[in-house]
């Protein structure tokens, strides 16, 4: 059995209307690839990734038997694509191609951005009602992380746990203080990077005094040493590449680790981390692919949660087929460009700030420490509204400025 073809499709995903507005801010327009990898035997392989491989990395899989990359280090997508033929090859589902099968459902999370109270509960509502238990999203100074957190309280059912990130920080928030302020709150569930990476020894003393898990995701030694000097409750390895999830996954078995994978992607992504999941001993922690946030998919089949879990494919494969005609769709289909707006925030002392938000750099949005304007909090007593283009002179006068200063604060007059 040889690889004969890899097509490479790239695709423009819709944003779920409850999330279309902000998510559209933050990043625009979504574009993904695709990969359908072809055998001589007429099998067919699914995977998929963000950006597009390169030719010299895509090249390499051609003419080969897709168990030469068992534990593939070299591309998560196109290995997906391997895992797929392999089980598909072999009539067992791809769990059964890592190992004993630990779980028959895996827990798995929805995920979101920082917008204001309002949308937030909206959203952790609507997720709710979907099935999900658990949310994730990025704290942002541009909003107080505590009325969020009371929006989203006022509406969630009672065991919806919201898993924060604090983007590794960035802020001038005593952070051990507002881990204990947001652990008085029902729907507090665990806290992701709130210190730096490389700060271990504060990632232990902070899971000393915090009363709820914290999640370590950016390890400053790629997650070997540190893990055994217990800095976390709860590890994550994001977009690992399949070889290398699989040795982290031992160590974390060995050292009696929990952890979690983060592969962003569709029901392609979500079925191959489902199935990862179900085969690592400590996997045991909810798992996020983002899948839930965008409309359709180029897959028939939709892994959906049951009280906040997915239940493994027992299919060969990965146990999702292809629709091509909603591929051929998605492929064709072309959404409006986001443009640079204004984000209008005001302090509850009547101060108004107002600085540049570009989708080509979305990480201003959680980090706006790393542009160097003004230091800031998640805590502060702040709302903020998104201005758009409206073609006023109020606002291309607005715009320049902020372009000159900056950041432009104004004073309550």
């Amino acid at each position: 059995m040889k690889i004969t073809e890899i097509e490479v499709h790239e695709i423009t995903l819709e944003y779920q209307d409850f999330l279309a507005y902000q998510l559209n801010h933050y990043y625009g327009p979504i574009q993904r690839t695709v990969y359908v990898a072809r055998t001589d035997t007429g099998l067919e392989g699914l995977g998929e990734s963000g950006r597009r491989e390169p030719q010299d990395v895509i090249d390499p899989y051609i003419g080969t038997n897709p168990f030469d990359w068992v534990g593939d280090e070299t591309s998560l997508g196109l290995g997906t694509a391997m895992y797929d033929l392999m089980g598909k090859a072999a009539g067992v589902p791809v769990y059964k191609l890592f190992g004993q099968k630990y779980r028959s459902w895996v827990p798995v999370g929805c995920w979101t951005v920082s917008t204001d109270p309002r949308r937030m509960a909206e959203t952790v509502a609507t997720y709710a009602a979907q099935g999900y238990t658990w949310m994730k999203y990025h704290l942002s100074p541009f909003e107080n992380v505590l009325d969020q957190t009371e929006a989203m309280e006022a509406v969630a059912p009672e065991g919806f746990k919201i898993h924060y990130d604090f983007t590794m920080g960035g802020t001038d928030d005593h952070i051990p203080e507002l881990v204990d302020a947001l652990s008085q709150y029902r729907i507090a569930g665990c806290f992701e990077d709130p210190l730096p990476g490389e700060d271990i020894q504060g990632y232990v003393e902070l899971r000393q005094r915090s009363r709820l898990p914290i999640v370590l995701h950016h390890f400053p030694m790629g997650a070997t040493y540190e893990v055994f000097m217990g800095p976390a409750d709860i590890y994550m390895l994001g977009h690992a590449k399949i070889g290398d999830a699989i040795r982290r996954a031992g160590l974390f078995a060995a050292n009696g680790s929990p952890f979690m994978l983060q592969n962003v992607g569709g029901n392609i992504t979500r079925a191959m981390t489902t199935h990862m999941m179900a085969a690592f001993p400590t996997a045991t922690f909810h798992f996020h692919s983002d899948t839930e946030t965008w409309k359709t998919d180029v897959v028939n089949e939709n892994l959906t949660p049951i009280n906040g879990f997915v239940r493994v494919p027992e299919s060969p494969g990965l146990g999702v087929t292809l629709d091509r005609d909603e591929l051929e769709r998605l492929k064709s289909l072309k959404l409006p460009e986001q443009e640079r707006w204004i984000l209008k925030s005001q302090f509850k002392n009547g101060t108004r700030m107002y600085n540049i938000a570009d989708p080509k750099n979305s990480l201003f949005m959680v980090r706006p420490d790393r542009s160097r304007l003004i230091p800031m909090r998640y805590t502060a007593p702040i709302s903020t509204t998104y201005w758009d283009d409206d073609g006023s002179a109020e606002y291309k006068e607005t715009f320049a400025r902020i372009e000159r200063e900056g950041v432009v604060l104004e004073r309550c007059v």
